[in-house]
């Protein structure tokens, strides 16, 4: 019996080491500064350099993750079309009082955007406050592989 758990162990153990290459390679990246510190998510995230990935093409989530490695988050969005490509990309904040919520993301040649969805907290600050929208420039790229 110990011989069995000790290859599903070491099998597991494999597989994981075998996931972590593939992960590494996304090919889809958007970067951004942001002069201010704001949530994404549930997570608030200090003013800096920030990378946005999508792990899975077949997921409707985002990797927000500064550029240290420091600070990430998983958000969820929902595809917003619209009627002609992107002009430029860039990443868009709703502001209520002086709390910034990471809104939406669009790519430059994209016919669709990403819309981030409400946490609970934004929902409560939109209760209490009339939302002001700002957008940052940013790049898209690809990502070399960590």
């Amino acid at each position: 019996m110990k011989a069995i758990q000790k290859l599903t162990v070491l099998m597991g153990v494999l597989f994981l080491f075998s996931a972590i290459p593939t992960m590494a390679q996304i090919d889809n990246m958007v970067t951004f500064e942001a002069p201010f510190a704001f949530y994404a998510g549930n997570a608030k995230m200090p003013a800096g350099s920030y990378r946005v990935t999508q792990p899975d093409a077949n997921d409707q989530l985002l990797l927000v993750e500064s550029a240290d490695g420091v600070h990430s988050v998983f958000v969820e969005y929902v595809p917003v079309d619209s009627a002609e490509p992107s002009k430029k990309s860039e990443v868009t904040f709703k502001k209520y009082g002086s709390t910034d919520f990471l809104n939406s993301i669009s790519v430059q040649g994209d016919d669709s955007g990403m819309k981030i969805l409400q946490t609970k907290a934004e929902q409560k600050a939109a209760k209490t406050a009339t939302a002001s929208t700002h957008s940052l420039a940013a790049s898209n790229g690809t990502q070399a592989a960590r």
